[in-house]
């Protein structure tokens, strides 16, 4: 049974669903770093939200963790590269708590626009400042967009039922897409120039940290609003107080900061300044879902090996899990036996689907493959890993499609470029089970097993006989036999799945057999 640790305070639903979905939970808060690498070890899977840090540490102290899920959007707090290079996948949440994250960023809008925690505070203080509080509608008036995905695009859908016209920056948003948001796709210079107010639902990358510069601030309209409930970052808050105090900014509200918790800030006090301590996520019915939902795709992965909303790895649907399985085995065992039949450093992967396959995601299939390809040389690699080993070593990787297939409803064809050869292998199911269809250019059907020889040999009278001879009188039972030739007399393969370990004093005997040209084990 698989276990998971929930080490940050999280809704009690969570540990409801790995339980009623047999998996074993521990609920365990408050942990420091060094507590938390002794225990790790015992978990399949973390559970988290802001309080935990996963850095490297704590990664690679996780011998036996297959998932990390964040319950909410933000993954700041896990290192994503320590995580992959173990083959661990990292998973959030993007959608539980998009529409309370919205509707906080819809909310600072108007309070910064009408001032209302200042006009509260000083008529609870006794006061009735009225003249001293002239706001401005929204009704009419421009929104520029920083980032505009799952949170960004709920964002627009509110403002325009506010009759504001909406604006959008993202290097992601096609325009199809911003046709049906109802938005103007625009580059970021254009955003500040023409926005009346701004707000921020990007992810904190290099290419995002300080986007929101004193450069940027400087072009923009005098009097713009400026809101950020995304990431604490993407605002230059010095730059932001020295706009605010000069009347150019006429109002900021901030739900996140550089640093958290902000006890102290230079912003606090700044007239027109607004602050929530990162409530974006933070109702009810928000915390009740990510917890639900974390619980839910961890569960499934863990159980079924279903992925939803990683990111470092492609996503498999409960419902396409069994429909992938037998391919991705497959797409698996093709790379594993090419993995094992090379000595030669690999420069470029090609993974070719045709038929059937390519109605279905494909992107697991190679990952697999591309797994078992790397593993002769790294032991630990997995699907997850292996994309990044790959390009750390400079192996392009490629994938291609062909509606058709020959012969057989669905084809995996994995192309290998060395620095000498190209070495192709094509494989098919049939009646559910894995088959090789094509070795090095010579065509055959032949089953897998867990121990196979792959034997060149030169398609001449007594090779059969001799190579079975060899293998009876060392002990060795065939199971099967199956072999496949380019033409009469010339290059032949035989694949021969036997049932025990074949030593290197037997291979040596194979080989000194007169026809034969290259020998090799392949263990799946």
């Amino acid at each position: 049974m698989p276990k998971v640790l929930i080490s940050d305070k999280m809704s009690a639903s969570a540990m409801e669903v790995f339980k009623n979905r047999g998996v074993d939970v521990d609920v365990i808060t408050g942990l420091s770093k060094d507590e938390l690498i002794k225990i790790i070890p015992d978990y399949d899977g973390l559970a988290i939200r802001s309080s935990t840090t996963a850095d490297a540490d704590i990664i690679n102290a996780a011998t036996n963790l297959k998932v990390i899920g964040r319950a909410g959007i933000g993954t700041d707090n896990i290192d994503k590269t320590a995580a992959t290079a173990r083959g661990i996948v990292v998973m959030n949440t993007p959608f539980g708590n998009a529409v309370t994250t919205a509707e906080h960023a819809i909310a600072m809008l108007f309070s910064a626009a009408r001032q209302i925690p200042a006009a509260s505070a000083r008529t609870q203080n006794g006061e009735w400042p009225k003249s001293d509080f002239k706001g401005v509608e929204l009704f009419n008036k421009t929104l520029g967009i920083i980032g505009c995905g799952n949170i960004g695009a709920l964002v627009a859908e509110r403002a325009l039922g506010l009759k504001m016209k909406v604006i959008a920056f993202d290097p992601y948003l096609t325009p199809e897409r911003a046709v049906k948001l109802g938005v103007e796709k625009v580059e970021l210079e254009q955003l500040f120039r023409r926005a009346d107010a701004i707000t921020l639902h990007t992810p904190l990358v290099d290419g995002t940290r300080g986007i929101v510069s004193r450069e940027m601030l400087a072009i923009t309209k005098k009097g713009v609003i400026i809101v950020n409930c995304a990431r604490g970052g993407l605002v230059d808050e010095e730059a932001l107080k020295d706009a605010l105090d000069a009347g150019h900014v006429r109002a900021a509200a901030l739900d996140v900061f550089v640093t958290e918790p902000a006890k102290e800030h230079a912003l606090f006090g700044t007239p027109n300044f607004i602050a929530t301590p990162h409530l974006g996520a933070s109702t009810l019915e928000a915390q009740e879902n990510v917890a639900v939902q974390i619980a839910e795709q961890m569960a499934d992965y863990l159980l079924s090996g279903a992925v939803s909303n990683a990111l470092n790895t492609p996503s498999i649907s409960a419902d396409e899990a069994p429909r992938l399985k037998p391919f991705v085995d497959l797409a698996q065992k093709l790379g594993t036996m090419m993995g094992q039949l090379l000595s030669d450093p690999i420069m470029s992967a090609e993974f070719a689907y045709k038929g059937e396959v390519t109605k279905l995601n494909t992107k697991p299939m190679t990952a697999a493959a591309l797994s078992g390809i790397l593993r002769e040389t790294m032991p630990d690699v997995n699907a997850v890993s292996a994309p990044g080993l790959a390009a750390e070593r400079g192996i392009e990787v490629k994938e291609s499609y062909v509606d058709t297939a020959e012969r057989a409803d669905s084809l995996i064809r994995i192309t290998v470029q060395t620095k000498e050869r190209v070495f192709a292998i094509v494989g098919t199911i049939y009646r559910g089970e894995p088959r090789i269809v094509r070795l090095f250019g010579v065509p055959m059907d032949a089953a897998f097993s867990d121990k196979m020889l792959y034997v060149r040999n030169s398609d001449k009278p007594g090779f059969v006989g001799a190579l079975g001879k060899l293998l009876g009188d060392n002990d060795i039972n065939i199971a099967t036999f199956s072999m496949g030739r380019m033409e009469q007399g010339g290059e032949a393969v035989c694949l021969v799945s036997v049932d025990g370990e074949v030593s290197k004093e037997v291979k040596a005997a194979i080989k000194s057999i007169p026809q034969v040209l290259i020998v090799n084990s392949v263990t799946l």
